[in-house]
């Protein structure tokens, strides 16, 4: 008396699939290929892929500008929109005690100041 398994059978390309009981691909690139494929389909993923790309884009003006040594540093609006920098964007805020709203791009941050200027800082990690 035997006992078949039923064959699985690839997602992606149909091939069967050997290996644990709940494989769903013959492999790597087929699972990417069908993901990435699952992905496009979806009409926000443009939209979302765009805010992505802009977030990480701040993110990596906002390091360009502020050497690690410094900490924080002053600069008119223009050297941020020269650059690219898409003020429209954020990932979130921070509010410190004396009410000063910081706008952050992952852990690089800026504080409008007055006269168009701009403190940029790192946040502290710990």
């Amino acid at each position: 008396m035997s006992l078949s398994t039923p064959v699985k059978i690839c997602l992606c390309c149909g091939k069967p699939v050997k290996g644990r009981a709940d494989k769903k691909f013959c492999d790597d690139a087929c699972r990417n290929t069908y993901n990435n494929e699952i992905k496009a389909k979806s009409h926000y993923s443009s939209y979302v892929r765009n805010i992505n790309n802009s977030l990480l884009k701040n993110r990596k003006i906002l390091e360009e500008l502020l050497p690690d040594e410094l900490g924080m540093l002053k600069l008119p609006q223009e050297k941020l929109v020269q650059k690219g920098f898409l003020f429209t964007y954020h990932t979130h805020t921070y509010t410190n005690k004396k009410g000063d709203t910081y706008f952050f791009c992952y852990d690089y941050g800026y504080l409008p100041l007055e006269n168009n200027w701009y403190l940029l800082v790192k946040r502290k990690e710990g």
